[in-house]
């Protein structure tokens, strides 16, 4: 090896400049101060019930996650995600305390906390509310409850009335509360679909599921079969219509309060394009439907549920063992108790029914992500304003 004496000047200037460069990487040196602002991170909160949870799907075929790609990808950012979304969230009222009791899974459906505790306990994970900068929410359908949608006795009257009670105002203040917590955030609220239509097929299943939900008031109508199918598509086309509605309405009249305030956010409300080919069990469905054969659907029917079905979502074997541990036979039950709990858990087990499979969520992701487009080109980001790049020290 030769000594140092034996390196040129030009050699030992050359290993002076390398040593310089390593020690600097090495020791974290930063590199010169530049005038480009560091990119911000984005901050994404979303509240709501299944659908905005994504019930079925797992975690990257989601609406949201899909919503959050396409925001990193389009922004350059970091995007970071806060889900109070679950399965079976109401609505509710904001004067009431929001309960210790959380979802064991958001899969496993629960009215409480409702979207109004979700925002609570939302405001308790930011220091600073003005760091958030969308917000995805949307809510209602449990107040109206899904009974009441696949129950035939019901008139498009009666779903209208109730879409406008539960969507209308509930929503509005919801809506409010959202945007004036996080004032620096865009707000998007999503719409819903129709369950039934004229594309479900009248299968013996189908009947099946009709008369299981019939509950006719004290002065029952007979129906035929044909009756009971034609019924839930109309109430089904009546909540989708009504629902779109009252949901639009109580977004522009938040909307327009935000505007005499002269505010930069925005709220806007997402109608999802669904068409009958999409709806459940349809040939086209973008809805999670069962997993079995027609003998087995069949024999599911004669046997009323004593022969079980399957789901075909991607998340049935983590809800069913969710769900066992959530009904689990407490001690001292009860025979009546006992056929309670069973009910309630296999309800659980079929949760993801009627819900948005991966092409649904991507129609949900794609509607969403169309109206932020918009909304950034026309606004940008309200907190950019408030987002100045250092000043150099001479």
């Amino acid at each position: 090896m030769k000594s140092l004496t034996h390196l040129s000047k030009r050699s030992l200037v050359a290993l002076a400049a390398i040593i310089l460069v390593l020690s600097s990487s090495i020791s974290g040196q930063s590199p010169p101060p530049s005038d480009k602002p560091t990119e911000r991170q984005l901050n994404m909160l979303v509240l709501g019930d299944s659908i905005m949870w994504g019930q079925g799907l797992s975690e990257q075929h989601k609406a949201w996650y899909q919503v959050k790609t396409w925001l990193k990808e389009s922004t350059n950012r970091e995007v970071r995600e806060t889900i109070e979304a679950h399965s079976g969230a109401f609505v509710g009222v904001n004067d009431v305390p929001s309960p210790n009791y959380s979802p064991l899974d958001g899969e496993v459906s629960s009215a409480v906390p409702t979207v109004n505790h979700e925002l609570d306990r939302a405001l308790k994970s930011f220091a600073d509310p003005s760091q958030v900068d969308l917000v995805l929410v949307d809510g209602c359908i449990n107040d109206v409850d899904v009974r009441n949608l696949l129950n035939a006795a019901n008139s498009t009257e009666d779903i209208k009335r109730l879409a406008t009670e539960k969507c209308g105002m509930p929503m509005q203040a919801l809506i409010g509360r959202v945007a004036s917590s996080f004032p620096t955030a865009h707000v998007i609220v999503t719409g819903y679909f129709p369950i039934i239509s004229e594309k479900t097929p009248n299968s013996l299943l189908m009947k099946g599921m009709a008369r299981m939900f019939y509950q006719p008031g004290p002065k029952p109508a007979k129906l035929k079969a044909s009756d009971l199918r034609e019924n839930l598509i109309a109430v089904s086309r009546a909540w989708y219509q009504s629902s779109n509605a009252a949901l639009g309405e109580a977004v522009d009249k938040v909307r327009a309060e935000l505007a005499t305030k002269g505010s930069r956010q925005r709220i806007a409300f997402v109608e999802i394009p669904f068409p009958p080919e999409y709806s459940f069990n349809a040939p086209e469905t973008r809805l999670w439907g069962f997993n079995a054969s027609f003998l087995r659907k069949l024999l599911a029917v004669l046997t009323l549920g004593k022969v079980t079905l399957k789901t075909n979502d991607e998340q049935r074997r983590q809800r069913v063992a969710s769900c066992n541990e959530q009904y689990k036979r407490p001690p001292g039950e009860t025979s009546n108790q006992r056929g309670t709990r069973q009910m309630r858990r296999m309800l659980c087990w079929y949760a993801s029914l009627g819900h948005p499979n991966r092409k649904g969520a991507a129609i949900y992701a794609d509607a969403i992500v169309g109206k932020l487009k918009s909304l950034i080109a026309e606004t940008g980001w309200p907190r950019e304003q408030t987002i100045r790049p250092a000043t150099a020290i001479p």
